[in-house]
């Protein structure tokens, strides 16, 4: 290899892939990159084959589809969900496809890939999602998430980054080396957990409304926040056949809220295991990421609860959809060979 192209880099292709509860992203070193909702699904029977021309339909398609499909969402907090092989085969699915949504030209290079996880991911779980994207990739790497997250941030040394996904909040602290198990944390009180609380309070305060799991969820990421509001949240919501609109303002920053606990007193647990001469540096460098981050004032929050800790300054990244594939493929760019394990 020439120095000039020390890991040979026009001879395969190297990809950072965000295996996401809620949204898979991935970035491709040709330069492309893609993401879509981690919903996969299957036509219920001939009929909806016929209907739908496809075996198998990905993201939105799928949940438009729904009524004709098997609508399967087969990551659960990260990891492959333990139960039928379906799940299984709707990771590979998904893999397979949005490897090839940023192929290319590159059709006949090898794909050497790095793939986050949830920080404490189990080693069962992380053998399946090997499994799962084995079958697509030539050589693999499985990183924590909030480790690419803060790769690709250059964020390398004396740092806390904090992933906030639908299924966990991840937390990893920067020392300069590869992060060990107790540099790292994993929460299960995430998206996914808001959007079970604000279901639940809508259904407690407009009994007569017909929601679901996936309505409010689109209600959160249009309008969550904490803190105090930036004005009155107001949705529609069907009621009784037809449309209405209401407030929701109340209900949802206390749903939005419900995470923040946790969040704080991990963080504060965390960075008080750090060297102590370097804690006050760690304070001044934290990093927020998923898609959790883009709540109102989350980072505002985070600031005031930390202060007498002599926090400053919580910094969002610019874009959470695709931070963590982005470290990945940086990830990937800087690997020595004998970090890539070959499948």
């Amino acid at each position: 290899m020439t120095e000039e192209n020390p890991q040979g880099a026009e001879e395969r292709l190297l990809v950072g892939i965000d295996l996401g509860t809620s949204r898979t992203a991935i970035a491709a070193g040709n330069g492309n990159r893609a993401w879509l909702e981690s919903y996969v699904g299957w036509p219920r029977d001939f009929i909806a084959r016929k209907v739908l021309g496809k075996e198998v339909l990905f993201g939105a398609e799928a949940l438009e589809n729904r009524l004709s499909v098997d609508l399967c969402r087969p990551l659960e907090r990260g990891v492959i969900r333990e139960g039928t092989a379906r799940d299984e085969a709707s990771v590979k699915a998904l893999v397979r496809h949005i490897i090839d949504q940023v192929r290319g030209e590159d059709q006949e290079l090898p794909v050497y890939a790095v793939v986050g996880v949830p920080a404490e991911s189990l080693k069962v779980s992380k053998l399946a999602i090997k499994r799962a994207v084995a079958e697509f990739v030539d050589a693999l790497m499985v990183a924590s998430e909030p480790f690419t997250v803060a790769y690709g941030q250059g964020a390398l040394t004396n740092a806390l980054a904090i992933d906030i996904g639908a299924g966990t909040v991840d937390f990893c602290l920067m020392h300069g080396t590869v992060p060990g198990d107790d540099d790292q944390r994993t929460i299960l009180t995430a998206g996914d957990y808001i959007d079970q609380q604000l279901l639940h309070l809508l259904r407690e305060s407009l009994p007569e409304a017909n929601l679901t799991l996936n309505m409010v969820r689109r209600f959160k990421e249009q309008h969550g926040f904490v803190g105090e509001p930036p004005g009155p949240v107001e949705v529609e919501v069907p009621m009784e056949g037809k449309s209405v609109r209401v407030e929701i303002t109340d209900p949802m920053r206390r749903a939005c809220e419900s995470i923040l606990p946790g969040i704080v007193e991990t963080t504060i647990e965390l960075v008080a295991r750090f060297d102590p001469e370097l804690q006050s540096r760690v304070w001044q460098n934290i990093l927020v990421a998923g898609g959790g981050s883009q709540l109102r004032g989350l980072a505002d929050y985070l600031r005031s609860a930390l202060a007498d800790y002599g926090v400053q300054q919580v910094r969002v990244v610019s874009e959470p959809l695709y931070a963590g594939a982005e470290g990945a493929l940086e990830l990937a760019r800087d690997m020595p060979a004998e970090y890539w394990e070959a499948v």
